[in-house]
């Protein structure tokens, strides 16, 4: 379990109906973004690109890449692509892309992921129609628990790290910038977690394993989301808020694993549980 909280620190019950309440509306966010019409349920395959030119099942045009132009696409007669909103026929160069900012090419039926791992660059479909996606059912949860919400600070880097850290597809690594570390209580001892850039400005994302991990949630991991550390570095760590990664929902995936100091040895049950899954 969590650090419990003391009787005259736990919530009322009017703090507990708040604490629920809004549990429950990032539940309906967090299921709306996973459930995404172009969403990781959509991707019907993931494809390496090279020299030679693949044409992807589901999807217009044959594609590949070189080092001095990035990504290329060859469109037959009567295939095309919008490219931020322009349309796109016959031969088109897309031009190198930066790891961490894919680009998408969207065609009747479906939408084209072209993003960049290491040196490599790689192509994914999505479609509205793909099965694991029309047949997703949500995701099983614990039930949400104050006792999971650990008080915990923020402790910088002199300088942000890059941290290097492998990922579910054997030989892919991935290299995030790390600001510092995240330091809060669990289970009798005090844990330091690397910590990443979040999505937006400020914010802060964990990568961790536990006891749990390859049981009863995600064998590669999970994810949490904090948000921005207070001045003195105080945040709070909600780990009902932890969830899957891509990988758990799709084989198409190419997740990264927690660095090893992230690993924890005991269970967190909190937070989301393995999904289920149909074939993709």
């Amino acid at each position: 379990m969590g650090q419990r909280q003391s009787p005259e620190e736990a919530p009322g019950a009017h703090d507990r109906e708040a604490f629920e309440a809004a549990w429950r509306r990032w539940r309906e966010e967090r299921e709306a973004a996973v459930a995404a019409p172009d969403g990781f349920l959509a991707i019907t395959g993931l494809h390496w690109l090279g020299p030679e030119p693949i044409r992807p099942a589901g999807a217009p045009g044959a594609w590949w890449s070189t080092e001095a132009e990035g990504v290329l696409v060859e469109l037959a007669a009567g295939e095309e692509l919008r490219v931020a909103g322009r349309r796109v026929t016959g031969r088109h160069a897309f031009g190198r892309i930066d790891a961490g900012s894919p680009l998408h090419a969207e065609y009747p039926g479906g939408v084209v992921e072209l993003a960049r791992r290491g040196e490599r660059y790689l192509l994914r479909p999505r479609r509205p129609d793909h099965p694991p996606l029309l047949t997703y059912a949500g995701t099983p949860t614990h039930a949400p628990d104050p006792a999971w919400v650990l008080p915990g600070r923020f402790l910088p880097f002199a300088e942000p790290r890059p941290v290097t850290v492998d990922a579910v597809v054997p030989g892919l690594e991935h290299v995030f910038e790390a600001p510092g570390q995240v330091e809060f209580a669990l289970a009798g001892d005090r844990r330091r977690l690397t910590a990443f850039n979040g999505r937006t400005a400020g914010t802060l994302l964990l990568l961790f394993a536990d006891a749990t991990s390859g049981v009863t949630t995600s064998g590669p991991g999970r994810t949490l989301a904090l948000g921005p550390p207070a001045a003195d570095g105080r945040l709070a760590v909600d780990l009902n808020r932890a969830t899957n990664p891509p990988c758990a929902y799709t084989d198409h995936a190419t997740c990264p694993l927690p660095p090893p100091e992230n690993r924890l040895p005991v269970a967190v049950e909190a937070g989301e549980l393995l999904p289920p899954r149909a074939a993709d």
